[in-house]
């Protein structure tokens, strides 16, 4: 299979190896987080970090104007959090290739702003990591939180066939920051970036490994219209760039299907209830409907 080229900007970027010779980190994950107009909620993010080994962390403030989250992001930078700046607004996937850029160590964790980290998670996942070289990410179940609290089932393994047709893996994972570099990162994708990332493993023909049945990864926060929803709005356009950019995937469905771990009748569902089909705002409420049943989460 075949992807898209290394962007420019991260294509010089020194290997993890590599800036360990010129003074890198000592830690083994660097956590980036994005920031937009988010400084209070960042500073919940921050502290929700909790690990027995040190944890190297990056802000990245893409653009922010508020004047809240200027004075947070000053007071970080005072405090000895490496914040990066950048002029203007460009996206959660930029923020979190300048972060990718800038770390310097072998694991990398991106957290959105609003979010929350797992204390204990980062070692888990890191330790996963350690022990299975060939894989490429660590990845797991999470907690939604805000309008409502549950645990999010993810799929236990990296299934190319279910990314043809819908993203069930989460936003949040930990990387091997290697792969990232040579993925060229996060591509701007208009809110459909993290699902971009996934095929692209895939395509690679990158495996990951599932943390393990309700061990939560991370902590989501339900809260406004995030950018995923948002992007749901454009849904069948964006699809339509996802078959695109990933012929490697779309051409090989059929011995997709038969590789894949799922019951046939779900088999023979995904390219209906999910592909290119447009978005319908009453499918939140059978997502719901389902949710209370314990389809595809795990209860508390």
């Amino acid at each position: 299979m075949t992807g898209s080229a290394v962007p420019p900007d991260l294509a010089s970027v020194p290997s993890p190896e590599e800036a360990s010779r010129g003074g890198g980190s000592s830690a083994r994950v660097t956590v980036v987080l994005p920031c937009y107009n988010d400084g209070a909620l960042m500073v919940e993010a921050i502290g929700s970090i909790e690990e027995s080994e040190p944890v190297d962390v990056i802000v990245v403030d893409d653009g922010s104007t508020a004047a809240e989250t200027v004075e947070v992001l000053e007071r970080l930078a005072a405090e000895g959090i490496e914040v990066l700046f950048h002029d203007q607004n460009r996206g959660p996937g930029a923020a979190r290739n300048t972060g990718l850029q800038a770390a310097r160590t072998p694991y990398v964790f991106p957290l959105d702003a609003d979010d929350l980290a797992v204390p204990g998670a980062l070692t888990t996942m890191a330790d996963k990591l350690d022990d299975e070289p060939q894989a490429a990410v660590c990845f797991g179940d999470y907690l939604e939180f805000g309008t409502h609290d549950l645990v999010r089932a993810v799929p236990a393994r990296l299934d190319p066939f279910r990314l043809a047709h819908v993203n069930e893996y989460p936003v949040t994972a930990l990387f091997r920051r290697s792969v990232l570099l040579s993925l060229g990162g996060w591509r701007s994708f208009a809110a459909y970036e993290d699902w971009d990332l996934w095929l692209a493993l895939v395509e690679h023909g990158h495996g990951g490994v599932h943390l393990g049945p309700g061990k939560l990864t991370y902590r989501r926060r339900l809260h406004g219209d995030r950018t995923l929803a948002a992007g749901k709005r454009k849904h069948r356009e964006l699809y339509g760039k996802i078959r695109s950019d990933h012929p490697g995937v779309f051409r090989e469905l059929g011995r997709l299907r038969r590789e894949s771990d799922l019951p046939l009748h779900r088999k023979l569902l995904y390219p209906i209830v999910y592909g290119s089909r447009p978005r319908f705002t009453f499918e939140q409420r059978v997502k719901r409907w389902l949710d209370r049943r314990g389809i595809w989460t795990l209860r508390r």
